[in-house]
């Protein structure tokens, strides 16, 4: 049986592979450049029998979303950076209910309504930050349509395992460029579905008591057990409390499932890095620019190479200072002001041989660009 194949945006490639990894709810506000997100699970949740919503606004996104997680359902919500900024407080709350779901931000230049119709990486710390207080969170990117596809999936497998928001940012030139998507086979990539707990009806149920693996089994909310979800500290029946151990216990529990795990959760590319002298870090669209320069100088005798990340967040630290420890420097190459590379001073051990190649002003970075960053590092003799 052949595989299906596929010419389609970015957008769409997110949808696909959403579809595969099992989403039965839908609900958004359209917003470019993610709209096609929408507008396409509109067209294809009816014809598998799920639902799709259009919200009144984006937090009313999120929330709608999170209800349907906690009913049994895999759920997505996709977005740009205002829409973002307004699903800061229900993130929240999906981190410290311990709610399932995945959001995507397909981002472009701000703040503020910005420039809608170019791309940008600007969101990456507001990804990491952006709702308050203490907490872990988990951010994919990809820049090629079949990681899309396969990162999305991943995304949906690390929100039922971990019980937790998983956020895909993904950026305007990956959401709106086409290329060829192969759709795997049933079955080739594998799935995680939901915990359901083994509790019977009628015997008391904890909502938040985890198993020596970690993973907390679930049970449908209005199904056979009563339990309480909020947004407050809680214990393991769910309830609101104050208790200083059980502040302590739950905010550690929050931070550790995720932070413990940064390896394991460590998606990442690398090409010809055994022997590079001058290391590209890069992510998203930039990385497609940092590969087509590193495999041109490869050619011309230049001993480059390209990190490209995958996960965000938690960031990959040890990965980062493992990888780049031998390069003379290391160039990050990304669509906003240093986000990402802030994160890479502090994990290599000379933040001194750590550079920028970056473009803000809504315009793609091009290889050119990066190489006449390149020329200026070696003109200092680095």
């Amino acid at each position: 049986m052949s595989k299906k194949v596929k010419f389609v945006q970015g957008n769409e490639a997110c949808v696909e592979g959403a579809l595969y990894a099992g989403v039965t709810f839908f609900a958004g506000y359209p917003i470019t450049p993610s709209t096609e997100i929408a507008e396409h699970m509109a067209k294809r949740l009816p014809q598998i029998g799920g639902k799709f919503i259009q919200m009144e606004d984006e937090i009313a996104s999120l929330c709608a979303i999170i209800g349907a997680s906690l009913t049994g359902h895999k759920v997505l919500t996709a977005t740009s950076g205002p829409g973002f900024s307004l699903m800061q407080e229900a993130l929240g709350y999906a981190v410290m209910a311990e709610i399932p779901c995945v959001i995507v931000n397909v981002m472009r230049g701000g703040p503020s309504t910005g420039i809608p119709t170019h791309g940008s990486q600007g969101d990456v710390n507001q990804a990491r930050w952006g709702t308050h207080g203490d907490h872990a969170i988990i951010a994919l990117t990809a820049s090629g349509h079949q990681d899309v596809f396969e990162v999305t999936v991943t995304a949906f497998n690390l929100a039922e395992t971990y019980r937790t928001p998983v956020i895909l940012l993904f950026d305007e030139v990956v959401g709106h460029m086409r290329e060829r998507l192969v759709i795997p086979e049933k079955g080739e990539l594998p799935l995680v579905e939901r915990l359901k707990t083994s509790v019977k009806e009628g015997v008391d149920y904890h909502p938040y008591l985890p198993r020596e693996d970690g993973r907390l089994p679930m049970s449908d909310f209005g199904g056979v057990h009563r339990f309480n979800v909020t947004g407050l500290y809680h214990d393991m029946w769910g309830f609101p409390s104050t208790k200083p151990s059980v502040v302590h216990g739950l905010t550690h529990h929050l931070v550790d499932k995720l932070e413990n795990r940064v390896n394991k959760l460590a998606m990442y590319k690398e090409y010809f890095l055994d022997d590079a002298e001058y290391i590209l870090v890069s992510y998203g669209s930039a990385a497609r620019s940092a590969l087509h320069l590193v495999k041109d100088r490869r050619f011309r005798g230049e001993r480059l190479g390209l990190l490209e990340l995958q996960t965000l967040w938690p960031f990959p630290g040890d990965i980062v200072r493992e990888k780049c420890e031998s390069a003379r420097a290391v160039i990050v190459v990304e669509l906003n002001m240093g986000q990402v590379m802030q994160s890479v001073k502090m994990a290599v051990s000379d933040s001194e041989k750590v550079f920028l190649a970056n473009r803000i002003d809504g315009v793609f970075i091009a290889p050119v660009d990066i190489l006449n960053i390149l020329r200026l590092i070696q003109g200092k003799g680095v």
